[in-house]
């Protein structure tokens, strides 16, 4: 396909627009607390391991064999598996370094729970069925700990316990290990400029919104799949009224502002080359998958294009079926969205 490059390099800061009718939920009741678990992992005893673990699994039942065998990859510890044993300590001395760079960046995560909070506020105000974790969970795992969520959430996952963040992928776009040999191996720097602090609500929020609601996109057309993660977007932007559009989407500024000033040749590059009806799976990595660029648009352009134009689509919806409620949204099939949106941006 033709390279039409619509992207130019600029830098502004793109603010998620005011909402005039950002609902009041100050009296709203969520509980949230956040739990330091790679404090008391560190902390363990290397010459008494298996007493310490049994004391950490007491203190955090569940999640202490979720971060052994899921995150660590290690087999259920035993006495006899001294293997196990001599993996842990490998990890604890590998990566206390990283744990103490945490511990300074993270010594106070009061504004961490605070807006965490709010966006469980607005979920049960948007969402009362819904029963939302009331614990964050923090530890440090390894490096390649790849768990894909939507642009970013490759270390916050939701667990039986709680909502659970890797602290090792929100150190910060500059931290030494992202700019590594190694790191760069794992996450090159269009993935790790999104390793930061502010993103752990944000990407704690969209897996709440998965969890209410799990995706289902396979065998569905490049249109479908756009207006599914554009639902999401949709309600992360009323679940997060305040926070910057650029971090709900994952694109700098200048991306982000590129696509704005191009909507339409956006849409119109799709229109023209038939890939709305396409799910041709070659073809829907190029739009739908996460990237430095879309080759076709330039070289400021970000990856995962589609994500933009769903979420326009649904935006275009939403303002003419004010009655359809969040829940509602989620359940409505995505292809009679994109019809009744009626979606033709200049």
């Amino acid at each position: 396909m033709k390279k039409i490059g619509l992207f130019a390099i600029s830098c502004i800061l793109l603010i998620s627009c005011k909402d005039e009718n950002i609902p009041d939920v100050s009296g709203i009741k969520a509980e949230l607390s956040i739990d330091r678990f790679e404090k008391d992992f560190f902390a363990l005893d290397t010459t008494q391991l298996p007493q310490g673990l049994d004391k950490l699994n007491a203190k955090y039942p569940g999640f202490t064999n979720d971060f052994l065998t899921n995150i660590l990859g290690l087999s259920p510890a035993s006495d006899s598996n001294s293997l196990v044993y001599d993996a842990i300590k490998r990890f604890l001395r590998d990566y206390r370094p990283l744990k103490d760079s945490a511990d300074k960046l993270f010594g106070n995560t009061d504004n961490i729970e605070k807006e965490l909070k709010k966006g469980l506020q607005f979920v049960k105000y948007y969402f009362p069925a819904y029963k939302a974790p009331s614990k964050l969970i923090t530890y440090i795992g390894p490096m390649d700990a790849y768990y894909e969520a939507s642009l970013g959430g490759y270390s916050d996952v939701i667990t039986s316990t709680g909502m659970a963040t890797g602290l090792q992928l929100h150190m910060g776009s500059n931290f030494s290990m992202y700019q590594s040999t190694m790191g760069q191996a794992f996450y090159p720097d269009y993935i790790s400029r999104r390793f930061t602090p502010s993103t752990i609500v944000v990407n704690n929020i969209k897996n709440i919104i998965d969890d209410i609601h799990p995706e289902k996109l396979a065998g569905l057309p490049l249109v479908d799949q756009m207006i599914e993660k554009g639902k999401r977007l949709y309600i992360l932007d009323k679940l997060l009224p305040t926070t910057p559009d650029t971090l709900k989407i994952g694109y700098t500024a200048s991306q982000l502002k590129g696509c704005v000033e191009n909507e339409g040749r956006i849409w119109n590059f799709f229109v023209t080359n038939n890939m709305l009806l396409n799910n041709d799976p070659s073809l829907l990595k190029n739009y739908m998958a996460d990237g430095p660029k879309t080759v076709e648009l330039g070289d400021g352009s970000p990856g995962y294009i589609g994500l933009f134009t769903g979420w326009q689509i649904v935006k275009k919806y939403m303002r003419e079926h004010e009655e359809v409620k969040l829940p509602d949204l989620l359940q409505t099939d995505a292809h009679k969205i994109f019809e009744q949106a009626k979606y033709r941006p200049k």
